[in-house]
């Protein structure tokens, strides 16, 4: 049984742990309050914009001179796929499910022959390809030390898929973060950047013929790269809301473990010494009789 000061230096180590998780809650939930705000703002935009530039993709799709940034380039030899995770851990399995899903798409691309590169924004993510993927990182991107993250920081990101695109580095560009639902369901998304997706056959902004001055291209040109940008910023809101709610659950789930030890080794404790009491009085009433 171990002994009564190994218990006690046990017991203030998992409450100091428990204070520190109980602080790293209350803080995950004050951030995760803005963090949900913005991306609940976020959405609207973002899927009408999607929404319309699927509608152009469709009435363009026979236009052989339509931007390669809207139908893409007519081949899908070459995928890449912008993972989205955190700079930070200790929040359960958030990042891992990006990071997992992401390794099992590059699997299933190239069990189709196809050639697959990874642009890993996040440094959790980036850590974890350059352990299972590391050839296949073509870019990087991390916001440590940002307080917020802006819509120049998906620009940045933006710019440089764009550049990437133009010099034929790939064919098809699929965006992988996590969507959040609520607080304890956060969802591994795939949205597809380029070519634009599809448009569904329900969706009213499919059967929407745009009239666009002063004419196609020139309006096409400042759209797509813009459209690109705001996708990514919100999956970067989206998997920022997605991150605290995280982070808040799995410090929960620790502080209420903390606890529970607690009880555990105080009881363990209570044994012992009350052992030691009984084998004291033991001795003392063994001597007292031998005398």
């Amino acid at each position: 049984m171990p002994s009564l000061k190994s218990l006690r230096l046990r017991i203030n180590s998992v409450k100091s742990t428990q204070k520190i998780t109980s602080a790293m809650k209350m803080v995950a939930a004050a951030k995760l309050r803005r963090a949900q705000s913005q991306a609940e703002a976020s959405r609207p935009y973002a899927k009408r914009m999607g929404q319309m530039m699927s509608a152009i993709a469709a009435g363009a799709a026979t236009n052989p001179n339509a931007p390669p940034l809207l139908v893409g380039t007519g081949r899908d030899k070459t995928h890449l796929l912008v993972a989205v995770t955190a700079d930070r851990g200790l929040a359960g399995a958030f990042n891992s499910n990006i990071s997992r899903a992401v390794r099992n798409k590059v699997r299933e691309l190239e069990a189709q022959g196809k050639t697959v590169k990874v642009f890993a924004v996040g440094r959790k993510g980036n850590d974890y390809f350059r352990r299972e993927i590391a050839g296949q990182i073509v870019g990087t991107k991390n916001f440590v030390g940002k307080k917020t993250i802006e819509f120049a920081d998906a620009e940045a990101i933006s710019e440089s898929i764009v550049a990437m695109f133009r010099e034929g580095q790939f064919d098809v560009c699929t965006l992988v973060f996590n969507r959040f639902i609520s607080v304890m369901t956060q969802t591994v998304t795939e949205s597809p950047l380029i070519p634009a997706a599809t448009p569904v056959a329900n969706d009213n902004a499919a059967a929407v013929d745009y009239e666009i001055e002063p004419d196609d291209g020139t309006l096409l040109d400042r759209l797509l790269p813009r459209n690109l940008a705001v996708q990514i910023y919100s999956a970067l809101l989206e998997n920022s809301a997605g991150f605290y709610a995280s982070q808040m659950t799995a410090m929960d789930n620790a502080t209420r473990n903390a606890g529970e030890m607690i009880k555990k080794l105080s009881l363990n404790y209570n044994r012992a010494r009350q052992a030691n009491i009984t084998s004291e009085l033991i001795e003392i009433i063994s001597g007292a009789e031998a005398v």
